[in-house]
């Protein structure tokens, strides 16, 4: 069975360390929520480019979500007429 997988890999391009992809990505996101900023990958593979994209994913989820309750919370302040 170890041999058949491994030549269907092969024939597909790929190697050992090119799947599953959403691993790693899921290893970054949550990387940057536990504040682990060292990815654990060798440069030039696609598992650490894979954890950087997820990595980056989180930062930009938490700034729009930060972005979007520094308005609400300007607004309501405004409305009030706090300023």
């Amino acid at each position: 069975i170890y041999l058949m997988a491994k030549r269907m890999r092969e024939s597909r391009g790929l190697g050992k360390y090119d799947a599953p992809l959403k691993l790693q990505h899921q290893m970054g996101y949550s990387g940057f929520k536990r504040g682990r900023i060292a990815n654990p990958f060798s440069e030039d593979t696609m598992q650490y480019r894979e954890w950087n994209r997820g990595f980056s994913k989180a930062f930009y989820d938490n700034l729009s979500r930060i972005t979007k309750d520094e308005t609400t919370t300007r607004s309501r302040s405004v409305l009030k007429g706090e300023v």
